[in-house]
């Protein structure tokens, strides 16, 4: 390795163990306190204490036991995030069978791949519309055997069943299920090709766990912590921060209505969320429109560049000018306080990752009272392998490594990482883990630097990696991170590779661009298409491009866009569930666009473009 930086660990962790211990460790240390909280039937919060919520996974396990299922054994959940899932993954795995999550939004097509890579026998289904999906493709999943409907009462049924199975049997069971044995399989759902198996042991959890932990002892460790987790639990980063949460203090709320974030925000309160950075740039957008463009209007975009001054002087660890200060403080009492009072009035840090972070979006919440405490990681490392301190945090970077982490960047500047959190490998193909994996250090394929203090940087994504036709590298992600900023956007995609300059695709909300309108007090559109060709949204754009432009050299920026009358979706394929957009996806669709309007085809005679 080029360069190389490890963060030591605190305390030795042992993690030949699994993934249960950690929830029976809780119970030792808090069996009556909240454990697990959830909006019931009735509208109404819920909970569920340490032990309460032990025993329904023990109940859940010797129904598993009582159905067949042995170790070594795949079973599948597709449903949005709930403590029906976290009982159900904690049960699976509980007795030595694999997780095989699945996203709600996966296609027939998408689940039969994955059924069969990994031989699912049993699935659990949330409702009749997943049931549906696994039903048109199980005459082609010879392994499954066995499928359960949440909503239709699977839990209860499940618990039914292992009323025959004794205590003593289940923890038999689990007792035999060791660190280096498999917890999952997680299917990427990566930005390019085909999702990849990831095969993520006992061990790999277990380690990340406590290393995360000794790592961030503010956001784990005080009394009273507090979690509300939306993402969907098959994605990685969500599904860890289960365990985080059993084996610090912190109480878990389960959430999956994003139309209801902000009503879970205030009756859950909590003292960190976790997110990806779309989700805080519609939250500052939503803000900015409710503000609109009155005097209310104008004190919020007066705080908006005072919060950012404020934290670029907090972030140059210099003291902030007297003149900041007093402003800062005016602006808290009217303008900050309301806007913390969004996350429910406890907040106290906010961890990001899945994407780049814009950094004029950082400063603005890091000034309004809310460090974003960007951090790192993949499914390869069992999710987070870095994050920023909650003292001395850096925008701009991507934080330290967590404890028991190495970092490395090597001759080709591509990142690396070693650490017992790195996958066992990738399911059914030891070639790419062979390719992925030397010498147990993980090529991550993106490209980075890091500093004498430890602190990571991301500076492009080598297979991202844009080469003009003048031989000129661009790396894309800084600059659509910039452009969508913009309330109007919703994806931003930049293309260019072996053309004569940058160019990019730009898709757009629907909603929020109807009400950035309003706030303009302009006529509302009725469809995308009708957006995409309104000349005042278009004149919004090309005011982000060119904001976004001004981060790098001419030969790098982008000289054209297209806005598409399009919605980009997990559905149709072009994003993925943490909302990056396919580039490869969005680059095949838009073929015929890039080829013959953005870039269009010069006549025979006509000189080459300066």
């Amino acid at each position: 390795m080029r360069t190389e930086y490890t963060t030591p660990l605190e305390q030795p962790i042992d993690s030949d163990r699994n993934l249960f211990s950690i929830l029976e460790e809780r119970v030792k240390r808090a069996p009556d306190g909240s454990l697990i909280e959830y909006v019931g039937d009735e509208g109404a919060w819920e909970s569920f204490t340490a032990r309460e919520f032990r025993d329904k996974v023990v109940a859940l396990a010797k129904g598993l036991i009582a159905r067949g299922i042995m170790p070594g054994d795949a079973v599948s959940i597709i449903a949005h995030t709930s403590w029906q899932w976290t009982a159900l993954d904690m049960a699976i795995m509980s007795i030595g069978a694999l997780t095989v999550p699945v996203y709600e939004t996966n296609s027939p097509a998408q689940i039969s791949m994955i059924f069969n890579d990994s031989h699912v026998t049993m699935a659990f289904a949330e409702d009749d519309g997943q049931r549906d999906k696994i039903e048109l493709v199980r005459d082609e999943c010879p392994s499954l055997r066995d499928l359960y409907v949440i909503n239709l009462g699977a839990v209860d049924t499940i618990t039914e069943f292992g009323r025959g199975v004794s205590d003593e049997e289940f923890y038999e069971r689990e007792r035999a299920v060791k660190g280096d044995d498999l917890a999952t399989i997680v299917y990427t759902s990566g930005s390019t090709g085909t999702p990849k198996g990831i095969e993520l042991s006992h061990s790999n959890f277990v380690f990340i766990t406590y290393s995360g932990v000794q790592s961030m002892p503010d956001i784990a460790l005080k009394p009273n912590r507090r979690l509300l987790l939306f993402l969907p639990l098959a994605h990685v980063f969500a599904r860890y921060m289960q365990f985080f949460s059993f084996a610090g203090n912190v109480t878990l709320g389960l959430s999956s209505n994003l139309k209801t974030i902000l009503a879970d925000f205030s009756a859950f309160k909590p003292t960190f969320i976790l997110a990806v950075p779309r989700i805080f740039e519609k939250i500052y957008n939503a803000a900015s429109q409710k503000a609109g463009r009155g005097l209310k209007g104008k004190i919020f975009i007066g705080a908006s560049e005072l919060a950012r001054k404020w934290s670029v002087a907090q972030q140059a660890h210099g003291a902030v000018p007297a003149r900041l200060t007093i402003q800062h403080a005016l602006y808290k009492k009217v303008v900050y306080t309301s806007i913390m009072e969004v996350f429910g009035g406890s907040v106290e840090y906010a961890v990001s990752g899945g994407a780049p972070m814009d950094a004029s979006i950082a400063h603005f919440f890091n000034g309004v009272g809310l460090p974003l405490l960007e951090g790192y990681g993949m499914t390869e490392t069992s999710a987070p392998a870095s994050v920023n301190p909650t003292v001395g945090y850096r925008i701009g970077t991507i934080g330290i490594p967590l404890q028991g982490v190495s970092f490395g960047v090597d001759d080709d500047g591509e990142l690396c990482i070693k650490s017992r959190a790195v996958c066992v490998g990738y399911h059914n193909h030891p070639e790419i883990t062979k390719r992925q994996i030397v010498d147990g250090w993980l090529h991550t394929g993106d490209l980075g630097s890091i500093d004498q203090n430890g602190f990571v940087s991301i500076t492009g994504r080598k297979k991202d990696l844009i080469i003009t036709a003048g031989g000129k590298n661009v790396s894309s992600a800084e600059m659509e991170a910039s452009v969508m900023t913009s309330p109007v956007v919703n994806q931003c995609v930049v293309v260019g590779d072996r053309k004569p300059f940058i160019a990019a695709i730009v898709s757009l909300d629907l909603a929020e661009t109807n009400l950035w309108l309003k706030a303009q007090g302009a006529e509302p559109v009725n469809s995308l298409e009708q957006a995409s060709r309104n000349p005042i949204v278009y004149a919004e754009v090309d005011r982000a491009v060119n904001k976004a432009n001004e981060l790098v050299s001419r030969a790098e920026s982008i000289r054209k866009f297209e806005i598409v009358p399009d919605e980009f979706t997990e559905s149709n394929g072009m994003v993925t569930p943490s909302m990056k957009a396919r580039r490869e996806a969005v680059t095949d669709h838009y073929r015929k666009l890039i080829d013959t309007v953005i870039y269009v085809p010069r006549k025979k005679g006509e000189s080459k473009q300066a």
